[in-house]
């Protein structure tokens, strides 16, 4: 006998589809709340910038010796000190930025040992004081960043005469009492000129690198420098 043909389904009322549906839409919904929670979770909270500064033996007299060559670099033109030293006084402070010390003598080269360039040995005497002023400090690897302020030198070389002024980019490592100064494009800038020409013309802006080696004064011991937010 031929088998009966099947009736076909009732079609699904939209009121019944529209029911179906809300509820996946609210599961969509809780499942990508929950994920947006844990990627908020798993996000540190930035932290609270240091706003006390405690410096040991405050205030400290300290020295600094260039540990290797302090190099000035002015539209590729390069001059090494391979001699470079500074001295003056670290203390704690409050704020942020703060004023943790101030070099009051900077020297470049010493007797016996000038800076040296293609073009000869530059003279490269600088005026003090230097400020040292702290903006963050990373206690894991117990280390400030910074920056010297007021840096001011003149640089003879032959009948040029220019003058750079301006900041500098440095940081400041406890475990071993390295200042590191690494200044970025547009921290100095030549601010007179005399006889220079393209050498060193007036808004030229030359960038300073070199690490010092930071002693307390008298007991050769290396000063700390933490920040903090109480």
């Amino acid at each position: 006998p031929a088998a009966c043909p099947r009736s076909p389904s009732p079609p699904v009322p939209k009121e019944t589809s529209r029911a179906m549906k809300k509820p996946t839409a609210k599961l969509a919904t809780a499942a990508g709340a929950a994920a947006a929670s844990a990627v908020l979770a798993a996000v540190p909270a930035t932290a609270a910038p240091s706003t006390v500064w405690t410096v040991s033996g405050s205030p400290a007299a300290v020295s600094a010796t260039g540990a290797g060559h302090v190099t000035l670099v002015l539209n590729g033109f390069v001059m090494t000190c391979s001699k470079s030293t500074a001295s003056g006084t670290l203390r704690s402070a409050t704020g942020n930025p703060a004023a943790v010390g101030s070099f009051t003598s900077v020297a470049f080269g010493a007797p016996g040992t000038p800076c040296t360039s293609v073009l000869g040995s530059p003279g490269m005497p600088a005026s003090a004081p230097w400020s040292v002023v702290a903006h963050d400090y990373s206690a894991s690897t117990s280390t400030t960043t910074s920056r010297l302020g007021g840096v001011d030198f003149r640089t003879t070389l032959g009948a040029c005469v220019f003058r750079v002024r301006g900041d500098a980019s440095v940081t400041y490592a406890n475990a071993t009492g390295k200042l590191a100064v690494a200044s970025t494009d547009g921290e100095l800038t030549v601010v007179e000129s005399v006889n220079c020409g393209d050498l060193a013309p007036l808004g030229a802006r030359p960038t300073l690198r070199g690490d010092y080696l930071v002693r307390a004064a008298g007991t050769g011991g290396v000063p700390t420098v933490v920040g903090s937010h109480p």
